[in-house]
């Protein structure tokens, strides 16, 4: 009897359902290749957490199989997890010039750049990686060297656009590369994986280029004042318009941020930033200018607490403080959840005398993702026999579900998947068959993974209720109280005007130990959950409240 042919498995292990944090396996046998691995920002109630990145426990079990890590491009959300993923995994990278470029930036932080391995592609490419050959081709997106790939498998091919849109004028001048798609589609296309993100929207979104008209008219209206540019780090286009702009009306440029700096300097090494000489200064010299011979580019486009711009508008800031007619220009629109922060930002820097431009007001930024036409256009061009909608909420998905759908292509072959779920694919048939470990790693300051729902739970009741200690001091020989209960209260109520409250719950403490001494209740475990169980009851019925109980109790 001849053995089972194996299939080609498709993982996701995060962006599907969410926004960030994506990772696609492709599993054949004994091969796997992994697609993108980026991180998400916490939700407001994951308290403390800095960043959010997948669980990869899956990979780490099958660490033998894994042939490398292709990139798409170098935003957070496909490269922000690998530095502490490749602790974990320490196999080869795969990307472009510039995505590879700003990945080491991350390396050299984490002290890992000596020991990954990082090879250089260019579109057109082609690698051998096990059973898989993957093909890199050009696209456009908010970030040059941005790549959709074409992966040959022994089932078929399978197209993953990465994060894309159709733009007819990139500020690069290297259009995407539709023909090679189109011949993809000649030639049969198994699977499709696209970008989902914009799929409600209707029409075209707007070139890149349409953006720089923007900024040459508000520079024109600003003869006189400061301005200010906030943006993404890595929207390295956006950052080039703001720079000719700039050039144009006789300003220097200022670059504030550390990941804005890093960025900025590594794209004018590899030459995908067109700085003109005597352009750029350094932060210190800005006082040595005019208000009408600065621009200041800027991180904070999200209202990022701890970010460049949130600093200057709550005089934090060391080098930039705000005056009154500044001109500053979110130049990003909001990612979901951080709205609130944005407007807070806004209102401090109005707030101060500055003039603040964002999206709404003028359109001074556009999407990096594809609308509806575009990914019409794609689907149209790869017509492929079963389609995946990847990138983006559930929402999203369902959107380019239904695009699809009316491009003929049959409701049974779209699987609008969740992370960990499988989808097996043979020549003929595919199936979702079975699901993997998936979900989020949280990422506390040098902590990987040791913050899980529990420790989360806790800061939260902290946060909301306080704490409340109590101490009692116990006779080790006989058990008898020698002293306390004295209590302290955080973030509860203020004790001096508690005093009555205090002086109860004390009473009520004291009782429930004088009833443990008549019971010869001695183990110090039974005696602190007497103690939290008759505090929180009595708490509760008082005040509707439930602070977290932290009863000590010391032996003499």
């Amino acid at each position: 009897m001849a053995s089972k042919k194996p299939k080609l498995k498709v993982i996701s292990l995060g962006g599907l359902q969410e926004i960030g944090k994506n990772i696609t396996v492709f599993e054949y046998d004994n091969d796997i290749i992994i697609v993108d691995c980026g991180l998400a920002f916490p939700e407001d109630d994951m308290l403390g957490i800095d960043l959010v990145i997948p669980d990869i426990s899956y990979l780490i079990k099958n660490m033998d199989k894994i042939r490398g890590i292709v990139l798409t491009h170098g935003h957070e959300d496909h490269i922000g997890a690998l530095p502490y993923v490749l602790k974990q995994l320490n196999v080869p990278v795969f990307g472009t010039l510039l995505t590879l470029g700003l990945l080491e930036n991350k390396l050299k932080e984490h002290g890992l750049n000596k020991l990954v391995t990082l090879h250089t592609v260019v579109p057109g490419e082609k690698v051998k990686l096990g059973r898989f050959q993957v093909e890199f081709i050009h696209t456009n997106h908010s970030i040059a060297d941005a790549v959709a790939l074409a992966i040959t498998t022994p089932v078929g091919v399978v197209v993953h656009t990465g994060d894309f849109k159709i733009d007819y004028t990139p500020i690069d001048g290297g259009g995407m590369d539709l023909h090679r798609f189109a011949e993809l589609g000649k030639e049969g296309v198994l699977l499709l994986l696209s970008d989902s993100t914009n799929a409600e929207r209707k029409g075209f979104t707007m070139s890149e280029s349409s953006v720089g008209g923007v900024f040459d008219d508000i520079f024109s209206d600003t003869p006189d004042n400061r301005i200010m540019v906030a943006t993404f780090s890595s929207n390295i286009h956006r950052i080039q318009q703001i720079v000719n702009s700039a050039y144009k009306f006789g300003r220097k440029v200022a670059i504030i941020g550390r990941s804005m700096v890093n960025a900025v300097r590594t794209s004018i090494e590899l030459e995908y930033l067109n700085m003109p000489d005597n352009t750029l200064i350094d932060i210190s010299e800005i006082k040595n200018y005019t208000d009408d011979k600065l621009v200041i580019i800027t991180t904070g486009s999200q209202g990022e607490t701890m970010s460049a711009l949130s600093r200057i508008a709550s005089n934090e800031h060391k080098q930039v403080s705000i005056r009154p007619g500044d001109k500053i220009i979110i130049s990003a629109s909001s990612i979901p959840g951080n709205e609130k922060n944005i407007s807070n930002v806004i209102n401090e820097l109005t707030r101060k005398g500055a003039d603040v431009v964002y999206e709404g007001i003028a359109d001074i930024h556009v999407s990096g993702h594809a609308r509806q036409e575009e990914l019409k256009l794609m689907l149209s061009l790869i017509k492929p026999k079963y389609f995946m909608p990847v990138h983006g909420e559930y929402v999203h998905l369902l959107s380019h579900r239904d695009i699809a759908v009316s491009l003929g292509i049959p409701k049974e072959n779209i699987f609008v998947m969740n992370i960990g779920d499988v989808l097996e694919l043979s020549k003929k048939d595919a199936k979702v068959n079975g699901t993997v470990p998936a979900g989020q790693v949280l990422v506390d300051g040098l902590g990987v993974g040791d913050v899980g729902n529990i420790v989360l739970r806790d800061r939260k009741n902290l946060s909301e209720n306080g704490l409340m200690v109590v101490v009692v001091t116990i006779d080790s020989a006989s058990g008898t109280i020698l002293a306390g209960p004295d209590i302290i209260s955080r973030g509860f109520v203020y004790v001096r005007e508690s005093e009555d409250l205090m002086e109860e719950a004390r009473a009520v403490i004291n009782d429930a130990l004088i009833k443990c001494e008549m019971k010869h209740i001695s183990g110090w475990s039974n005696i602190k959950n007497i103690i939290r169980d008759t505090l929180k009851n009595f708490l509760w019925q008082k005040t509707k409240r439930s602070p977290m109980i932290l009863p000590i109790i010391m032996e003499v």
